[in-house]
């Protein structure tokens, strides 16, 4: 697969990337908005001295919600700055020598072909990070294949299975039918999880306000067909970027059912946040050099050196 007559997300956009961008809005060039050790990820992901992410501008879905919407492109902006391959590899050998306990990858999809050429290009010069595909789910499987061999952990979002809240909060009621193809190829490819060797699947699922029966049918297909294989991050802070007051905070009462039905299916394996953490901590600000807190965030100095060449 390549640029010229893209395929590699379910829009199947079909143009050349190297002419004009796609529903992603990105050309063939990799666009990049962030890199640096992040510490607010999952602890397994994140270790000692935090994860080594990479933030890719652009995104094959367009969520109203998006709380990285100054890089997915919800918003209509391309914050960041374009690189080559040779770059982008340079950059993951330097998260490697700044501590990063792994290599983060955030939404890659409409990347692919430049992030393997990356990652080629850096183990031949002594990259041996662990990598992390963190992505919203909206995969096409024939494009995941190509890139799996070169994927340790498969941080996915599981965002619902429901075409009418995929409408209402994804940008597409296609979302829901897209998902399960995905989760059911990736188990194939990694019957098991384990994330003290960083091998595996973590599955995020985010609470939508006012969905919750859409949440416990997510959570009963997913004690039906992945608990054994897969662990699960359920994420409770839903914060509109913009502060909308028609989105309620979830209430006591709503956690507790969760955490009970989590109970009763036997869910044990994974990671579940706390809804009493600060709101504002999850939304970032790329226009900055460090987007989230200093408290848990660090630019990757090459990173800034790209930046502000």
């Amino acid at each position: 697969m390549d640029y010229t007559y893209c395929e590699l997300c379910p829009n199947l956009c079909r143009i050349d990337r190297t002419k004009k961008t796609g529903i992603c809005r990105q050309s063939d060039t990799v666009r990049i908005a962030w890199s640096g050790l992040h510490r607010g990820e999952e602890p397994p992901i994140s270790g000692e001295h935090g994860s080594g992410m990479i933030f890719f501008t652009g995104c094959p879905l367009h969520c109203q919600y998006c709380q990285n919407r100054q890089i997915s492109g919800s918003d209509g902006l391309n914050t960041g700055i374009d690189i080559s391959e040779e770059e982008l590899s340079a950059l993951m050998l330097s998260l490697q020598e700044n501590g990063a306990a792994t290599l983060n990858l955030v939404t890659g999809t409409h990347f692919i072909p430049s992030i393997i050429n990356a990652i080629k290009s850096a183990r031949e010069k002594g990259f041996s990070l662990p990598v992390v595909w963190n992505s919203s789910g909206y995969e096409r499987v024939e494009a995941l294949s190509e890139i799996d061999e070169y994927i340790d952990v498969y941080l996915l979002d599981c965002k619902t299975l429901s075409r009418s809240t995929a409408s209402r909060f994804c940008g597409r009621a296609g979302y829901a039918d897209a998902i399960i193809p995905v989760l059911d190829a990736v188990k194939a490819w990694h019957p098991h999880t384990d994330l003290e060797r960083m091998r595996g699947t973590l599955l995020r699922h985010l609470v939508f306000p006012g969905e919750l029966d859409s949440t416990f049918s997510f959570l009963s297909y997913f004690a039906e067909h992945y608990k054994d294989s897969f662990y699960l991050s359920l994420m409770t802070q839903f914060v509109p970027p913009k502060g909308d007051p028609g989105f309620p905070k979830m209430t006591e009462a709503e956690y507790d059912a969760i955490v009970d039905m989590m109970e009763i299916l036997g869910i044990d394996d994974g990671f579940m946040q706390d809804p009493s953490d600060d709101d504002v901590l999850w939304i970032p600000d790329f226009t900055r050099d460090v987007p989230f807190p200093s408290s848990f965030a660090d630019p990757d100095p090459y990173f800034l050196t790209l930046k502000h060449r």
